[in-house]
């Protein structure tokens, strides 16, 4: 999913393109696309783009006559810019917004088509998708201090939880937690003040970098390899491979659709976290720490 640095770095790419300019058409290749009916999205057409922001992780097009065009990309949507009149592809396209100088393209890999387009007027219909998370780079020391702990959760669950903090997802969440050397199932309400000081400012360098990393990446094109895995992350889909900073085999979690990654050396004290599957069809058998597990690969091979 397009998290905070993704979609800085697409929003900056879209007011280079589209600010001040008109949508001159919106093409739907997907009726299920579009989520809200009041007003009619045809009333987008021929508005100019007067301001792009970012709503928790989802992209706004504010519009003349108080109107706001929403697109949240979920996990697989991605922005395409095109030369004007680009066909909106079958298998993938969702939606394509014309102007005069190209054609944004909403597509979306996968089955599951879960990103979404709403049309809203007026502030308060647009305050109505905002999920309230704290934005970071707002926020003093206390006020993240107060927003973490105003719930008892792991450290994994707040930071991807868009009512506290906006605009963090699996990925980046993954890279804080490494920075601050936490561990991901820590509660927030077990944190000392120096580890809840360590991570606020571990977010706010993590996601800083980020930003700075893809906008060099982008150069003056648009934002094409936009992905939740990257080379230059730490630990986050880097499985079994080094940690940069310790060498440690970097572990993992994984929980439906989701997998958290982290440094057992770094994070956890040498101690590996409880994989819900396999720790259940391995028992006791579950090894504890960093050396158990490489005894076990040891004996496997002899």
């Amino acid at each position: 999913m397009p998290e905070l640095p993704d979609v800085t770095v697409y929003i900056e790419a879209l007011e280079e393109r589209v600010l001040n300019q008109p949508i001159q058409k919106i093409r739907l290749g997907s009726p299920f696309v579009l989520r809200s009916f009041e007003p009619p999205l045809s009333e987008a057409e021929r508005k100019k783009v007067l301001r792009l922001r970012r709503l928790g992780k989802r992209v706004v097009f504010e519009l003349e006559g108080d109107l706001y065009l929403l697109v949240h990309l979920m996990i697989a949507g991605r922005f395409n810019w095109k030369p004007r009149g680009a066909r909106v592809g079958r298998k993938v396209g969702l939606a394509a917004f014309d102007f005069a100088n190209g054609t944004l393209l909403l597509t979306e890999a996968g089955t599951k088509k879960r990103a979404s387009i709403y049309l809203a007027r007026g502030e308060v219909a647009l305050q109505a998708h905002d999920p309230g998370g704290l934005e970071i780079f707002n926020a003093t020391l206390d006020q993240f201090r107060e927003r973490l702990m105003s719930e008892n959760h792991t450290l994994k669950r707040s930071l991807t939880d868009p009512h506290l903090f906006s605009g963090i997802g699996n990925a980046y969440s993954d890279e804080i937690l490494h920075r601050a050397r936490l561990s991901p199932i820590r509660l927030t309400r077990q944190m000392t003040d120096a580890e809840i000081e360590a991570l606020y400012y571990a977010t706010r360098e993590t996601l800083k970098d980020w930003i700075e990393r893809l906008r060099h990446e982008r150069g003056r094109g648009f934002p094409e390899k936009v992905t939740a895995f990257r080379p230059g992350m730490a630990v986050h889909g880097k499985y079994g491979k080094p940690c940069p900073v310790c060498g440690s085999p970097v572990q993992r979690i994984v929980h439906a659709e989701n997998e958290t990654n982290y440094c057992a050396t770094c994070q956890t004290g040498g101690k590996l976290l409880a994989d819900r599957g396999l720790s259940k069809l391995l028992k006791e058998d579950w090894p504890r720490s960093l050396e158990e597990l490489e005894e076990m690969k040891k004996a496997r091979t002899k």
